[in-house]
């Protein structure tokens, strides 16, 4: 299994006043899967997503990518596992204001041995002609798909999306996450996905429902919807 979770428990929190944000969470991801991690605010899942990504740590359990556990793995080697394995789109765009679309997406390059075409993956962005403008002259839209660039030129095992649609309107919403399903065949990267909008788990090859820091539901969509075809 390409990723795994096992028993994964987190809490934050002193003694007599702690909070209970992961409470045993078990699952997996086969390799070039898109993974929706679904629930309202609070249930766990951008926990989660930040220990898949060694942000974070667990207290218990363990995240297994390819057989690697991040818990056996020091600082040094934690950081070359993110380096290597990760990519992260965030809700918040975080570009470098002074650089354009094109530096800003090869900031992610330098972090790979193994980089996407620069030129290729621009086309794929739908951001060519718009390679020499700065952050504050493109759209939400565009700078979310900058941002997307630059996770994804590194060639990662696994892209982390955490609600990256959430400060975006339906139209746009739906023109990222295509990008996103697109990215996914195009260069099979697995995909897990943190969101609280229902309509998105039909995408998913498989889908996982959090309330209260529990797996409500995990399951494989027999028949997966596209996302153009997608209303909420």
């Amino acid at each position: 299994m390409f990723l795994e979770i096992k028993n994964l428990k987190k809490s934050y929190g002193e003694a007599g006043n702690r909070t209970e944000v992961l409470k045993g969470v078990s699952f997996s991801v086969e390799k070039g899967e898109i993974c929706v991690l679904l629930g309202p605010s609070g249930s766990g899942k951008s926990t989660l997503l930040n220990i898949i990504g060694g942000i974070d740590t667990g207290d218990e359990g363990y995240v297994s990518i390819n057989g690697e556990k991040t818990e056996d793995m020091k600082e040094k080697a934690l950081t070359q596992y993110r380096r290597k394995h990760l990519g992260y789109v965030f809700q918040m765009y975080n570009l470098i204001p002074n650089l354009s679309v094109k530096e800003n997406i090869e900031v992610g390059a330098y972090l790979s041995d193994k980089p996407l075409d620069i030129n290729d993956l621009l086309h794929t962005l739908g951001l060519y002609e718009h390679r020499h403008k700065l952050p504050n002259q493109l759209s939400g839209g565009q700078q979310q798909r900058t941002a997307i660039g630059r996770a994804i030129i590194k060639n990662p095992d696994i892209l982390l999306c955490d609600e990256p649609t959430g400060a975006l309107d339906f139209h746009t919403s739906k023109e990222i996450l295509k990008l996103i399903e697109d990215i996914n065949q195009k260069y099979g990267s697995t995909v897990i996905m943190v969101t609280h909008n229902d309509a998105l788990k039909e995408m998913a090859h498989r889908v996982i429902k959090f309330r209260d820091g529990n797996i409500r539901k995990d399951y494989k969509n027999e028949t997966r919807i596209p996302v153009e075809e997608l209303d909420w």
